[in-house]
């Protein structure tokens, strides 16, 4: 037995642009697509309850779980989770070291009860409870050269998920600038070790998506001041947005198939585009293995 679930991650662009605009256009896309777990990066903390207003959605900043701000994190933003279900959260790792000394996004863990499916038709069979479940919302390093940094990141990942770790599936959403053939994501989808470790999520865009999925593109106007900042090369594309979900060999008595996967917020309001980023969507099934 199964519950659907539905998935967000979109980076909000902090308060750049017209972000009065584009935090009421990003509210009005949430509210239509009813999201059950979202992952917020480069939000700024007043910015979240004008986004998830009216949603019924429940929102953490990461501002609420650190007594000390990272560097730049009032000018950038943070990380915010926003759960259809009350969440709690579990931990709050920072993701700085001596190589990524100004990263400003702290990425937070939180266990999340996963609503029970519905009664089946026919003959009444009892409901298996699902309990909860946990969902890792990360921003990992920006630049360019900062793959290094990026692989201890995904490490620590690991090992978060392993501290924290519940019978259903994890679930991980964020902006990990990183491309698929980026040995962190590569790492994270089982095609390569790194420090002799391994391990693996399955990518929804990869099982459920169309085409190449970009989310930080030329195609979009609000991108292109920091394309010209940071890459300074044309027609630039990247898949750098992911929704990840734990494999059975982490969660061998439970599942989460991906049915799924689309952009978001990747087309123009009267002129307006929502963000620098474009948001990615995940539909799931999620449930324990029975017998019987």
């Amino acid at each position: 037995m199964a519950t659907n679930l539905r998935v967000v991650t979109l980076n909000i662009w902090n308060n750049r642009g017209d972000a009065t605009t584009r935090t009421a256009l990003i509210n009005a896309e949430l509210r239509r697509l009813e999201p059950d777990l979202v992952a917020f990066q480069e939000v700024l903390p007043d910015q979240l309850p004008d986004l998830i207003a009216g949603t019924g959605l429940h929102g953490t900043h990461q501002s609420q779980t650190s007594a000390t701000p990272p560097p730049h994190a009032d000018r950038y933003g943070g990380t915010a989770i926003a759960t259809r279900q009350p969440h709690r959260i579990v931990e709050v790792l920072d993701q700085r070291g001596t190589d990524a000394p100004d990263v400003p996004w702290l990425t937070l863990a939180a266990r999340v009860p996963l609503a029970p499916p519905l009664p089946p038709s026919g003959p009444a069979r009892p409901l298996v409870e699902p309990g909860d479940m946990l969902f890792i919302a990360p921003t990992l390093s920006f630049r360019l050269d900062a793959e290094a940094q990026r692989e201890r990141q995904v490490l620590a990942l690991s090992d978060l998920d392993a501290r924290h770790r519940t019978a259903l599936p994890t679930i991980m959403a964020g902006d990990f600038n990183a491309e698929p053939d980026a040995a962190g994501i590569r790492y994270l989808t089982g095609r390569q070790s790194l420090a002799g470790r391994s391990t693996h999520f399955h990518d929804t865009w990869e099982v459920a998506g169309a085409g190449p999925g970009h989310t930080w593109t030329s195609d979009n106007p609000q991108a292109a001041e920091d394309i010209e900042l940071l890459v300074r090369q044309p027609g630039h594309h990247r898949r750098i947005d992911y929704i990840f979900v734990g494999s059975p060999h982490a969660h061998p008595n439970a599942f989460a198939r991906v049915r799924g996967a689309q952009l978001a917020f990747d087309k123009p309001v009267d002129g307006v585009w929502a963000s620098d980023h474009f948001g990615v969507v995940a539909d799931l099934e999620v449930g324990l293995l029975t017998s019987g």
